[in-house]
């Protein structure tokens, strides 16, 4: 369930915010004349939705490159890197 604060407790009460947004890994929603206005979360909750974004990109990028046969197979990858060793 998402947590939903006012604006004015975003002034007021920023450290009971600011522990919200540490103790649970999602945004705090809050709102400015009760319609949505922000998303705030913690340094490490952003990094985490940061690097999944991040990964899904390259992931979708793969599946393209795929679609488009623009891929090797494993043995010719295998045998480019091993080459790239010696």
């Amino acid at each position: 369930m998402p947590i939903i604060r006012s604006s004015a407790d975003l002034r007021n009460k920023y450290n009971e915010i600011s522990e919200l947004c540490h103790k649970y890994p999602e945004p705090v929603f809050i709102t400015k004349n009760g319609t949505g206005d922000l998303a705030v979360m913690s340094i490490e909750t952003y990094e985490l939705v940061r690097g999944r974004l991040e990964l899904y990109s390259l992931l979708n990028e793969g599946l393209e490159q795929t679609k488009n046969g623009k891929t090797k197979s494993m043995t010719e990858s295998v045998k480019n890197i091993r080459g790239k060793i010696k």
